[in-house]
């Protein structure tokens, strides 16, 4: 191979032989696969023409090849994390129109964004009518976490009662409560849409406690705190639960004022 010398240091000519060229792209291609290394597999000859242009030494192509592999590794376990917590829908924290709900600040989200309430093993309760922007927040505060490398599942308060109740009867809810414990955050939405008996409650209560002090919990719910009673009738089973979501709390109150509704009249009014 010849070299070419620029200002003092020796750079590689490029290959003039096609079959030598091949050879060498082939054994590239197949060390990626085996090295799972795709964002090189699929760039590193742009990237190698580039770094030739630009008379770039052996360890700066190379740095470049790692960093952007690096990067796209990251983002796709962002997206990974973000896909697993299984969100309803796509909800993201700056799309909030804090404008719409004055009840709500920038300040107090933008706190929350940051993952260290989470690692702490802090709640969140979001508290408020129907249509003020909790299940908002609660997706776009879970997308965050999850963003930030934390193992996020969002659920409803129903399909969670339910999912306990046939482990339950399927003599699982072992292990339905552990694969529960090992997310940071779970984020409960449509609290208190519901009556529990008194083995749902329970159920419920297992999840609190395993998490406690240990492991975040987020509810949203459209019901303050004193008629949590009516969700779990045993009134000394609310207690607890109400100590457990409410120590070393963070709490939104996102008010009565439902801005979705205020939005469809807006829009009926210009129609």
């Amino acid at each position: 191979m010849s070299t070419t010398t620029v200002t003092g240091s020796t750079v590689p000519s490029p290959r003039q032989d096609s079959d030598a060229q091949g050879a060498v792209e082939t054994v590239i291609d197949e060390a990626c696969r085996t090295l799972h290394l795709p964002t090189i597999r699929a760039r590193f000859e742009d990237m190698a023409s580039n770094a030739m242009r630009e008379r770039a030494s052996y360890k700066d192509f190379l740095a470049d090849l790692l960093e952007a592999e690096c990067a796209h590794r990251e983002e796709r376990k962002k997206l990974r994390l973000v896909r697993e917590a299984n969100f309803p829908r796509p909800k993201r924290l700056e799309d909030f129109d804090f404008d719409a709900n004055p009840n709500i600040t920038p300040e107090q989200v933008s706190a929350l964004g940051d993952p260290s309430w989470v690692t702490s093993g802090q709640p969140l309760c979001l508290i408020g009518d129907s249509g003020t922007g909790k299940s908002h927040l609660l997706i776009g505060l879970g997308t965050a976490i999850a963003e930030a490398g934390l193992k996020v599942r969002y659920t409803t308060t129903a399909n969670l009662v339910n999912e306990l109740a046939e482990a339950a009867d399927e003599k699982k809810l072992g292990r339905t409560l552990a694969r529960y414990s090992r997310f940071d955050l779970l984020c409960l939405d449509e609290f208190g849409y519901l009556d529990l008996d008194k083995t749902g409650a329970k159920l419920l209560f297992q999840v609190f406690t395993e998490r406690e002090e240990r492991r975040a919990i987020a509810i949203a719910s459209n019901a303050p705190f004193s008629e949590w009673k009516q969700t779990f009738t045993d009134p000394r089973l609310c207690a607890a639960i109400v100590d457990r979501v409410t120590f070393n709390a963070h709490i939104i109150e996102t008010g009565t004022d439902s801005f979705r509704f205020a939005q469809t009249q807006e829009k009926r009014r210009r129609a």
